[in-house]
């Protein structure tokens, strides 16, 4: 296992751009302490964004890891061209040649998506810990670590995104077009829900329910957004009469059909490299 990380590393390391785009990453996560800093002006009105709860826990874990998973894209990239790399630069065929499996291959491009989700992940939780702990109204211990599940779902959501990446990185060959195939990917599934939803079922929970097992709803719905959970938002709901029925919680199903897509699109991955002719 570490023969194979240490190979990833040796070829990462060497890559300006990958460089720039991580560190990019894991400084706009960072920047998420920046939004404690600011402060409107409203006439008479000053508030600061800090003092609305974002980041109390543990609404904090909620909160951090729905915006920190927006930026995924970032290391999207670098999954999608580290693939792409091994054609432009021919490092698969000579890594093949000097005695590496296809199986070890993969293996070697999954434990570098799992390390990159590991490693966000982690740094995740030590930004939204200090954040917590400086702004945070509740600092008991059992309030400070619940809530949790939400970092487990950030690695899962994550770890399935960045396998999908690998897999069309290695299905295309070409970064740019594997990322313009996952945009397309995105919309497609839009119109098969509009579809099911307004055609086939006329507006019924069915369509809800089938897509959710689609590759990337099923990862958004790991984590739903945050900002109706603020109590600004609710008493602002309410006194309009309208009441702000969700349900954020973290389901161990939608986990399972995270974790089912992100090995299907190892095995495709590796069955693909092992049919395709290098």
């Amino acid at each position: 296992m570490l023969r194979l990380l240490e190979i990833e590393y040796h070829k990462l390391r060497y890559s300006r751009s990958a460089k720039i785009l991580v560190l990019t990453y894991f400084i706009l996560i960072t920047f998420i302490a920046l939004i404690a800093s600011i402060e409107f002006n409203l006439g008479a009105i000053n508030f600061r964004v800090a003092d609305q709860g974002i980041f109390n826990f543990p609404y904090i874990w909620h909160f951090n890891s729905y915006v920190a998973a927006l930026l995924k894209l970032f290391l999207a990239i670098v999954i999608v061209s580290m693939m792409s790399n091994e054609y432009t630069n021919r490092t698969l065929k000579q890594n093949l040649i000097d005695g590496l499996s296809k199986k070890e291959f993969i293996a070697s491009k999954f434990l570098t998506v799992m390390v990159f989700s590991l490693v966000s992940t982690i740094f995740l939780f030590i930004v939204s810990l200090i954040l917590g702990l400086s702004f945070s109204d509740f600092t008991e211990v059992s309030i400070i670590f619940s809530d949790m599940e939400y970092i487990i779902a950030y690695f899962v959501k994550l770890t399935g995104f960045f396998a999908f990446c690998m897999f069309l990185g290695i299905l295309i060959k070409r970064s740019a077009f594997a990322l313009g195939f996952l945009f397309i990917w995105w919309i497609l599934e839009s119109i098969v829900y509009g579809v099911l939803k307004w055609k086939v079922f006329r507006a019924s929970e069915v369509a809800d329910t089938i897509a959710r097992f689609f590759p990337l709803e099923s990862m958004s719905n790991l984590i739903k957004e945050p900002f109706s959970r603020l109590s600004a938002v609710q008493t602002a709901a309410s006194q309009i009469g309208s009441e702000i029925d969700k349900d954020y919680g973290i389901h161990w199903d939608q986990l399972l059909i995270v974790l089912l897509w992100t090995a299907i699109f190892v095995f495709l991955s590796y069955k693909l490299l092992k049919k395709r002719d290098l």
